[in-house]
């Protein structure tokens, strides 16, 4: 008889074991998934700023599964696990399983401010990118009918918590669409923009990168017209007022929130199973400590055994896919008597785009630094080629194409739900 392998989550790591899995006939696989969809996170914020529509990130789980007689798909929440019966309870039902995998991800941490998390905008999953886009749009209208000068430019300037990838990434389209789109599309706000404001409590930018990556980042985006202030942290967000750890404080309506993850808790997994960020605490075969047939992988995990990285991995994406396939090849090899290998990750470099014809890569094999027209030609191809689909990538890169050559793009529409149609 088959056995039953169920995933909870099909981000990076668990769509990649997932689609291992396909091939080994012994087991029976189900993937169990809040949305009905994988999207590939490190272009929501394309998405957000209307460069991208969210087909081009996102492909259905059916669909990816059509032909795979021993790929099956659930759509449903995790409520409860329960261990000692192989059982996990859903939002709309139970599922029994044989071996049990968290790929469940991180979600937006906001330690514990309830202010920031109730005003600030997240930019974690595809629908914080299209709320994003629609707040955005809708302050960017707003302003173009006030008449108070202080409020249009509480309305139109951004500040951006957190310099990663995401923030420097975030903070540099906004930039170049301050420069160019805005004057284009509300001619009435030239000369009223505001600011953009990018913070991070370390003292620079992109931090696990190198420092001459740091360096050429922080040069680019001051030239962009992005102001940094580093060895801050915002500690709270309320009344239009983003109020910074040294007691400052910058007048706006938008915070954008890229400056930390959390993994998640799961009723029925003991605590002492749990470490650092709440990330479940794995071998090097990616079991969970204390349980006989739980898994744990991607940024879901805290795996111990890794030689190279003693404090654990980075939770990045290339983690979540090397992790996913090695635990695929050990089910092969568990299924047929044999032992497993231990996970050893493989750094293959890390990279960030900061605007049009600008990006920085540190390579790992061979060691090198790469900025400007070439490391974005790479950042692009990069990406192109780690969508799940070739309609992802053939959707994607047309877009690019138009909003390179155009200096636009024509997906800047506000689309929202009917119960907040009257909603301004």
């Amino acid at each position: 008889m088959q056995k039953h392998i169920v995933i909870i989550g099909g981000g990076f790591a668990g769509i990649n074991l997932a689609k291992a899995l396909g091939k080994y006939r012994s087991y029976k696989v189900t993937l169990v998934d809040k949305n009905n969809y994988n999207f590939f996170p490190p272009l929501i914020y394309q998405v957000a700023t209307g460069f991208l529509e969210p087909s081009s990130i996102s492909y259905p789980f059916r669909k990816l599964f059509a032909g795979k007689e021993n790929l099956h798909f659930r759509m449903g929440r995790l409520e409860r696990v329960v261990p000692e019966e192989n059982k996990i309870i859903l939002h709309n039902g139970e599922l029994i399983y044989d071996e049990l995998v968290f790929a469940t991800g991180a979600e937006t941490n906001y330690f514990g401010n309830e202010n920031i998390k109730q005003n600030a905008i997240p930019m974690k999953t595809l629908s914080d990118a299209i709320n994003m886009r629609n707040t955005l749009l809708m302050r960017m209208e707003q302003a173009s009918i006030c008449s108070d000068p202080v409020e249009i430019r509480k309305l139109l300037t951004l500040v951006i918590a957190g310099g990663g990838p995401t923030g420097v990434e975030i903070s540099g389209m906004f930039a170049e669409m301050k420069q160019g789109i805005l004057r284009k599309d509300y001619p009435e706000l030239h000369g009223k923009a505001g600011g953009i404001y990018l913070v991070d409590g370390g003292k620079c930018v992109l931090s696990p990168m190198s420092e001459s990556s740091q360096k050429d980042t922080a040069v680019a985006l001051k030239k962009m017209g992005v102001e940094l202030i580093m060895n801050m942290h915002v500690d709270d967000f309320v009344n239009d007022t983003v109020v910074l750890s040294d007691g400052n404080s910058i007048s706006s309506k938008n915070l954008i929130w890229a400056a930390g993850v959390t993994a998640r808790v799961f009723e029925g997994i003991p605590a002492a199973c749990y470490g650092r960020g709440k990330r479940l605490l794995v071998d090097e075969f990616s079991k969970v400590k204390d349980t006989a047939n739980i898994y744990a992988i991607g940024d879901a995990c805290l795996q111990s055994g890794d030689a190279g990285f003693p404090e654990g991995h980075p939770q990045v994406a290339q983690v979540a896919i090397q992790q996913g396939k090695r635990l695929a090849a050990n089910f092969k090899l568990w299924a047929e008597g044999k032992p497993g290998n231990a996970f050893a990750y493989v750094d293959k470099g890390s990279m960030a785009i900061i605007g049009s014809n600008k990006a920085v890569v540190d390579l790992t094999f061979p060691k090198m630094h790469l900025k400007g027209f070439l490391a974005w030609l790479a950042w692009l191809f990069i990406h192109l080629m780690s969508l799940i689909t070739y309609r992802n990538r053939a959707r994607t890169f047309w877009n690019w194409m138009i909003a390179y050559f155009s200096k636009d793009q024509s997906l800047r529409m506000i689309i929202r739900p009917a119960e907040e149609e009257n909603i301004t």
